[in-house]
């Protein structure tokens, strides 16, 4: 069977100091890089982000960054790669999957990604202090309750037993002890802001506004959309779903077994971390997935999807 080709964008959670290191070994992409973060006004030079750790992994700039190391990426390879028979991004990934799909020009979605920080955080005012959970070793169905409790809300779907959770920082202890006593395990993400949960509902409309302001055109590639695992190929479409997505839980199992459904076989993650073609490998086996942060150049990348894409 002929190969196809997915490529993943990862969400917050895996940014280091050395995560544009490959993709600037192509000069061109290195100025390019630089004019992406001046655009996106983040306030200071990259390398004097990267130095800094705690500001890295503050929201308003890790977004951004996100976004820029992905389509960094993705800038370094394009040209050599076949074309992907879709995109799927996981949270802020989404954002970024849109410029792999040519639906966004690439420092235009590096300027989205920090103009949703901007509106996720401002959802800070009316609930102060927020927090992303990683549980495992239950099902949504038997956690439902405990969160409820808490005053969290399921944000991301990722397995049978395993999900993100979103709610307020001063009950984590309280959710902890709850899902430790029923059998879970339970992990807090470096990530600011709840979300994917209705606590962002505020910022959902005028990140619409945003996106439109913008020149967004129908993707040539299909993009999932994280809140249904839909093939989107329609900008109005993808304008409303990449920004419901802010305040709605996101089905990322749905979307690895929508790759499956797609006769995807091979799924390149562009980095940073590797967290997401882990998940798509565990949950599908028989798809070849790597991601560029396991290769120590761009030619070995490149030679290895020569090796696997027919």
């Amino acid at each position: 069977m002929q190969s196809r080709l997915a490529f993943l964008c990862p969400g917050q959670g895996a940014q280091h100091p050395a995560m544009f290191d490959l993709a600037r070994t192509d000069s061109r992409v290195a100025l390019l890089l630089e004019q992406w973060i001046a655009d996106a006004q983040l306030g200071a030079p990259l390398d004097s982000i990267l130095a800094d750790e705690a500001r890295f992994f503050s929201n308003r700039i890790a977004q951004p960054l996100i976004v820029a190391a992905t389509l960094a990426a993705w800038e370094a390879l394009r040209t050599d790669l076949p074309a992907p028979a879709l995109v799927a991004g996981y949270s802020i990934g989404e954002v970024a999957a849109y410029g792999v799909a040519g639906a966004l020009a690439a420092g235009d979605a590096v300027a989205l990604a920090a103009s949703r920080a901007r509106l996720m955080d401002a959802c800070l005012k009316g609930v102060p202090g927020q927090a992303l959970i990683a549980i495992s070793g239950l099902t949504t169905r038997a956690a439902g309750g405990i969160l409820r409790q808490s005053g969290f809300h399921l944000a991301i779907e990722t397995g049978e037993d395993s999900f993100i959770a979103g709610g307020p920082a001063a009950a984590l202890i309280e959710v902890r002890d709850r899902i430790v006593a029923s059998g879970g395990r339970l992990g807090v993400l470096p990530v600011e802001v709840a979300s994917h949960t209705p606590l962002m509902r505020a910022a959902v409309a005028p990140f619409a506004d945003e996106l439109r302001r913008h020149r967004f055109i129908d993707p040539p590639v299909p993009v999932l959309s994280g809140i249904t695992a839909e093939r989107i190929d329609q900008s109005d479409k993808a304008i409303a779903h990449l920004s419901r997505q802010i305040a709605e839980t996101v089905l990322w199992k749905d979307c690895m077994d929508a790759c499956a459904e797609a006769g995807v076989t091979i799924a390149l993650e562009l980095g940073p971390g590797a967290a997401l073609s882990r998940m798509l490998h565990a949950r599908h086996p028989q798809l070849e997935c790597r991601s560029v942060a396991d290769f120590r150049s761009l030619d070995g990348i490149r030679n290895w999807l020569a090796r696997h894409v027919d």
